[in-house]
């Protein structure tokens, strides 16, 4: 069929017209809040006023928007070269992509371990929280976003001691910490027993509610333990921690 009688319309136009406003979206959801958005606002006034210009038929006009748009690919890869390479990250890091592909993942249990060994010899309390496939958007909600990768150095300084965000639980989600600083709800387990502290009945409480895996470290003695299905296992070895962590996972 034809458009208002000028262009003919397919039923594949419509997908093709979904998919370019699906795109759209999610570009500017991307760049939303970030430093590239009054440079995005800028290009599209340049292309306004290109568009003008050709239309009012500015032959002086035009002819200098035509020459800078011969080039506007470049300055636009130039310009955004931050955000697409943050962009590019993210798509690599997505589960389908790695089904397909053997990408180099970051080590992120052996960051955790180390920091956690590192943490139970200097009996540093803490309380991380890695996820699964049950979100924990409101646990998450309910302390500072971080979105940095996992790193051991930053999983240390964010539990030392005095530091605002110490006393709360930190979430991991694959390689990033999205939050610290989080409130978990504690466990109403009558059977548990009355030497546990907050962040061991927390740790239980999030693994009762969840499909996620607490790991606690002691701050008064440095033993360290984990909850997962609602099951407490205490005074872990480093070592058993590290295969334990590899087998969950890995479900």
């Amino acid at each position: 069929m034809k458009l208002f009688g000028f262009l003919p319309f397919r039923a594949i136009d419509i997908v093709d017209i979904l998919v370019v406003a699906f795109l759209l979206y999610e570009f500017f959801k991307f760049v939303k809040g970030t430093k590239a958005t009054p440079i995005l606002v800028g290009l599209a006034l340049f292309f306004v006023v290109s568009f003008l210009a050709r239309w009012l038929d500015f032959k002086a006009l035009s002819f200098i928007m035509s020459s800078i748009l011969a080039v506007w690919v470049v300055a636009f890869v130039i310009v955004f070269q931050p955000e697409i390479r943050n962009a590019l990250a993210r798509i690599g890091r997505q589960r389908s992509i790695k089904f397909f592909l053997k990408v180099e993942e970051t080590p992120v249990i052996e960051e955790i371990v180390d920091a956690v060994k590192k943490m139970s010899e200097d009996k540093i309390g803490a309380l991380l929280l890695i996820e699964k496939s049950i979100g924990l958007k409101d646990i998450i909600d309910t302390g500072i976003h971080i979105d940095a990768q996992v790193r051991s150095s930053l999983i240390r300084t964010i539990f030392f001691p005095d530091t605002p965000l110490h006393d709360g639980a930190c979430v991991i989600r694959r390689d990033t910490i999205v939050a610290a600083g989080c409130v978990l709800p504690l466990s109403e387990n009558p059977t548990l027993s009355g030497k546990f502290g907050l962040r061991h009945r927390a740790a239980l409480g999030i693994a009762e509610q969840s499909d996620a895996v607490c790991v606690v470290v002691s701050e008064e003695t440095g033993t360290i333990s984990f909850a997962y299905k609602s099951k407490l296992v205490t005074r872990v070895e480093i070592d058993i921690l590290q295969r334990s962590l590899e087998s969950i996972l890995k479900e």
